[in-house]
């Protein structure tokens, strides 16, 4: 013992680092089991998960995400034990030094009288680097040292922690546990003194028996506890998941103090029988006695028992209810136990009638407890947790709960705080479960690692489907084709392994779980095919789940294929070779302005058996709170902080910002996840629900009707219940809404169904919409297009040089510029409303999507085109016609790439990449159209944009349009967006994304006006029969939105940027590092005609009726 010990704590004697040896991954470690929470009576543990369960979307709103989350963690550390009076936490603020490297350690930091006086104090749990200590890292696949496994750097930060304990007098004679629920990565850990403990393994606990080491129950005698952790251990090549880099113990610290008998271990399983009308329960359970007792002699001296509760009679209950009275099952000894070295494994059995089975849509949930009682009866020991009942199984191509093929509406949730980085605070993990189930998200993949233990407790309460993954991930050895992956090289096996087999028995009762992963991008190999063959024979009960090696290796139940395209995932659904689900393990990559053609993926799904839905990368931005220059804090990425190498942004991968502020996107996500369906279809209005086992009893749905984007009518809609995966259909004309279609001429009707909760539930309040669909009605007559007539007011129209000055005497003026070939300014009463327009414009700012892909990215290939450095200069300019109620003004525009300026002007022309006719004609009515024809070289690649740019006054900043909205959407991303008439101002449109990009667009506008708040302004609509428009109004312009790095760099203009286009470009989505927006939502380098309508606004002016008078 004595040498071993010499080689862990004084490797410079031999040259020897532990932390260097796969082979060597935990020393003093106990076996791997669920959470232990040391109840004394079974009224203690029934009370502790009353407790426990009271909590819903409350508890959202005190979640924090800056400075206050510090001690936010602490008291969450505090509350988690609150109740068990053989629990500890040893959470707080513990002395410590950050030692450059493993020889740097303070010399004998660990010893009991070592004077730790000057150290300065760090809040456990935490990440030292997120307390000024050391620096995160973000990259995606490299690793953050030289890949030479199993060796890390030389600079290899050590974190070295002391804290100090006093044990109680009512724990004698019981046996002391020291419990790390997480430390990252790698780390020793002493009792006054002595070693007692090496462990790997950043994101699973490590716990150590220290009861000889401590100083005796009740003597007041201080025991001291020092850690010595390891920024980069072995284990690190296991770890390299898309996320920060972050070190120390970031999880809490237990004591936990047992008897010396005790039970170490519990599996709870249910069978259902036929028609699910009763559960077989079965209990296995290990009891601990240190091999001092045989298996005979634990069975004359101890019983034990367990029993199933039912959580559902606690509702509505006071406190001094009987909690007992809630037994619903008794679990008894069956002979068929077994033992195995220093523990007895017992297996309890018994049956309960009609269960209520547990699904994300029903989440029904008993409390087992599971007791130890010595000879005379007295409890000696008792544990308990939350479990469901429900069946896990496969059909031919499904994967089936509770005997239904559910839908996975599903996300890829990392661990992360932007102030604590992978610490957790309850109304954190609160608040992201209120969100998800809120926007119909129902299911999470843990990516990549085991999630703390309270995530998985609410994961069960609040309803969501799991997909638990292992810690291991070796992305980064894709970059070198000399070194193996680790699931090659049986030195790695004992460490992967480790690493799922913790997960599997941490875990393995929480009904949430319905598949494990045996983690992520780590390539499929011999040790892969081992891990498959312990799971599966350890819990046939779940699937499992792999995606590397190609997604469809032998080591997974489900074809789990990561950013798929739509007709790839189809073709496989339809392979009568292939008999698994697919599911897709990410998909949809939310960077920055993205989650183009999500829609499409759901088409499929909804329509191809096979298919079971996916999740979305990812659920947070994972962006760092960081102080700037001027003590303001801002959203940091990769390289902020000095980190080399980095992958920049690519940590925004998120559809909700760091403090879980929604993303635009979100709306589509609920959208197309939205659990009740509504289509109109050759007359039909079918209405589906799409539940497994909710019927639309707790549903109210009601009905809105709009004509020309003004609502004309709503009430409430009486419908028949829908059960389960059933539908019901009614004609559209024997809707409340007909009589309303049948009063009023409109050129376009559109019908909203809107379904809301009746009442309450845990994570939402009463009128929440769950569902909400809009369909056109039928035209109640064709539209054709009216001609603006040329009759009217008189026109006072005057020529100075290259200036005509056209106008209505104190109504309205336009001065235009027949050089430029645009408006130089118009007036409206007087009130600068417009200058700088209309001119053609084709360039938007980046998206993260459109830079992917290197030199075949849209973005690549726009710059080699010159798109981004294009100016327009008027070919000629002259007016065409003229009366006393209207001029017609013609401008051929030609876009030249600024390179070419100096050159002289028909060596220019040549070169031009775009030739544009604007005819503009200003009518004595105060109405302008610009009519357009876009002539781009055929060489161009899919263009940005096609439409026209101007500038208003800054004070225009009211907008009100009719179109989708109210918030940002795109061609490809619009579909969650109702068509109706919205106002928000020009500062709230703005989509502050991160790093900026295109954003704040509106699709299929109609019309818009901007205006000031005295009503003055101006209005735009399509016109001649073009097609709606894409809408976009900023304080910053597409030049400064291209050059910021970040949204704290952006200047806002001196006036608001207005982009109405005939075509935009779709976002994409399927991925972010390739050229993927779809072929429908591209802008084609062709000819494209559009005409645009201006009128002056005033506040006595109706925008309804200027756009009605020209249908």
């Amino acid at each position: 013992m004595a040498s071993l010990v010499s080689q862990l704590v004084l490797p410079a004697c031999n040259g020897y680092k532990v932390w260097e040896d796969p082979s060597f991954i935990k020393w003093r470690k106990r076996d791997a089991h669920v959470s232990l929470h040391c109840h004394d009576t079974v009224e203690g543990s029934l009370k502790y998960w009353y407790d426990r369960n009271k909590v819903d979307f409350l508890v959202a709103s005190s979640a924090v995400w800056d400075d206050d989350a510090v001690s936010g963690a602490l008291d969450c550390a505090a509350f988690w034990v609150k109740g068990l009076p053989f629990v500890k936490s040893l959470s707080g603020y513990w002395k410590f030094l950050l030692a450059p490297n493993p020889t740097s350690v303070p010399l004998n930091f660990y010893d009991y009288k070592f004077e730790d006086s000057s150290w300065e104090t760090l809040p456990v749990p935490s990440n030292w680097q997120m307390h000024g200590y050391d620096r995160p890292i973000y990259t995606n696949i490299v690793y953050p040292f030289p890949l030479d496994p199993p060796k890390v750097a030389e600079d290899n930060p050590i974190g070295c922690y002391r804290t100090h304990f006093y044990l109680p007098k009512e724990w004698e004679g019981r046996r002391i546990l020291l419990h790390f629920q997480a430390v990252d990565s790698a780390f020793y850990t002493w009792i006054n003194g002595v070693l007692v403990g090496y462990s790997q393994d950043s994101r699973l606990p490590a716990e150590f028996e220290i009861t000889d080491f401590c100083h005796p129950c009740g003597s007041g005698n201080k025991n001291v506890l020092a850690v010595q952790v390891f920024r980069w251990s072995d284990g690190s090549y296991l770890e390299d998941q898309d996320h920060w880099w972050l070190s120390g113990i970031h999880r809490d610290v237990l004591l936990l103090a047992k008897p010396k008998v005790f039970i170490a271990d519990y599996f709870f399983r249910s069978n259902l029988g036929k028609n699910f009308s009763y559960a077989d329960l079965q209990v296995e359970v290990k009891v601990d006695n240190s091999g001092e007792t045989s298996k005979g002699s634990i069975l004359t001296n101890f019983t034990i028992e367990a029993a199933v509760y039912d959580n559902q009679n606690w509702q509505d209950t006071s406190q001094d209810t009987d909690l007992l009275s809630s037994q619903v099952a008794q679990l008894k000894l069956s002979e068929s136990s077994s033992a195995s070295l220093g523990f007895q494994e017992y297996l309890l059995q018994g049956k309960l009638q009609m269960p209520k089975l547990w699904s994300a849509e029903q989440p029904n949930l008993y409390t087992l407890v599971v007791i130890l009682k010595d000879a005379e009866g007295h409890v000696v020991d008792c544990e308990s947790c939350q479990v469901g009942i429900r069946q896990i199984s496969k059909a031919p191509k499904q994967l089936l709960v509770n005997g239904h093929p559910i839908i996975i509406r599903g996300v890829n949730r990392h661990e992360h705080h932007p102030r604590l980085g992978k610490t957790s605070l309850e109304p954190c993990m609160v608040k992201d479960l209120v969100l998800m189930k809120q926007n119909n998200i129902n299911a999470v993949r843990n990516s990549h690692y085991p999630q703390h233990p309270r995530w998985y407790e609410l994961c069960d309460l609040f309803g969501m489907y799991m997909i638990d993954e292992a810690n291991i991930e070796t992305h980064g050895f894709d970059l070198s084709g000399s070194v193996k992956h680790p699931t090659q090289e049986p030195v790695w096996l004992s460490s992967m392994m480790d690493r799922v087999v913790g997960m599997v028995e941490r875990d393995k009762n929480h009904a949430c779980i319905i598949s494990w992963s045996l983690g992520n991008e780590s390539s499929y190999g011999p040790n892969h095919a081992a891990l498959a063959g312990w799971v599966r024979a350890k819990d046939p009960s779940r699937l499992l789940h792999y995606e590397g090696g190609g997604a469809r290796t032998p080591s997974t139940d489900i074809v789990c294929p990561m950013y798929m395209r739509v007709w790839d995932i189809v073709k496989i659904a339809k392979d009568p070779n292939e008999s698994r689900p697919l599911i897709l393990c990410e998909y949809s990559h939310a960077m920055g302005n993205s989650n183009g053609n999500i829609h499409e993926y759901w088409e499929a799904i909804d329509s191809t058996f096979g298919l079971q839905g996916g999740f979305i990368w990812e659920w947070v931005d994972q962006a760092l709170l960081k102080d700037g220059p001027d003590g303001k804090k801002y959203w940091a990425y990769g390289g902020d902080f000095g980190d080399d190498p980095n992958d920049l942004n690519f940590c925004l991968n998120g559809i909700v910002w760091p403090d879980r502020t929604p993303h635009p996107a979100v709306h589509e996500v609920n959208y197309v996840y939205q659990p009740i369906k509504v289509s109109l279809k050759e007359g039909i209005i079918k209405i589906t629900n799409t539940y497994f086992y909710e019927t639309t009893q707790a549903l109210e749905f009601s009905w809105t009707f709009h004509g020309d984007g003004c609502e004309l009518g709503c009430g409430l809609l009486p419908l028949p219940l829908i059960k389960p995966q059933s539908s019901y259909e009614i004609k559209w004309e024997s809707g409340p809404w007909y009589t309303l279609w049948e009063s009023f001429d409109a050129a376009e009707n559109f019908l909203t169904i809107t379904m809301k909760l009746l009442q309450s539930t845990r994570w939402v309040e009463s009128g929440h919409v769950i569902a909400s669909s809009q369909v056109q009605l039928p035209a109640k007559r064709e539209c054709c297009p009216r001609v603006i007539e040329s009759g009217g007011a008189t026109l006072q129209v005057e020529s100075l040089g290259q200036m005509i000055t056209i106008g209505q005497q104190n109504l309205w003026e336009i001065k235009f510029d027949t050089k430029a070939g645009g408006l130089e300014s118009w007036k409206v009463e007087g009130i600068p409303v417009m200058h700088k327009g209309v001119f053609p414009c084709f360039w938007r700012a980046p998206t993260d999507n459109d830079k992917g892909g290197g030199a075949s990215s849209y973005f690549s290939r726009w710059k080699d085109a010159q798109l981004d450095n294009l100016f327009f200069v008027s070919e000629n300019c002259s007016i065409q016609s003229r009366t006393d109620h209207f001029v017609k003004i013609a401008s051929v525009f030609l876009g030249i790439p600024k390179a070419d300026e100096k050159v002289s002007f028909e060596l220019n022309k040549s070169n031009a990449l775009f030739k544009v006719n604007m005819v503009y004609t200003i009518y004595g009515s105060g109405d302008v159209t610009v009519e357009c024809e876009v002539n781009p070289c055929p060489h161009l690649p899919p263009l940005p944009r096609v439409g026209i740019e101007f500038h208003l006054n800054k004070s225009m900043d009211q907008v009100k349009w009719y179109g989708r909205g109210p918030f940002e959407c795109y061609p490809d991303r619009k579909t969650s967006a109702h068509v109706g008439v919205y106002e928000q101002n020009v500062s709230d449109m703005h989509v502050p994304y991160i790093v900026p990009v295109e954003c704040s667009g509106r699709a299929d506008v109609r019309w818009v006006t901007f205006q000031n708040k005295e009503g003055i302004g101006i209005y735009a609509s399509i016109y001649s029969g073009s097609p709606p428009m894409q809408m976009n109004a900023s304080y910053y312009t597409t030049a400064e939105l291209d050059q910021a790095t970040r949204h704290e760099e952006l200047i806002e203009g001196d006036d608001i940027e207005v982009h109405l286009d005939h075509k935009h470009m779709g976002l994409g989505g399927d991925d972010s590092w390739s050229p993927c927006v779809h072929d429908k939502y591209l802008v084609p380098p062709v000819t494209y005609t559009f005409a645009v309508r201006f009128f002056p606004m005033t506040a006595a002016a109706s925008c309804y009726d200027i756009y009605k008078a020209q249908l």
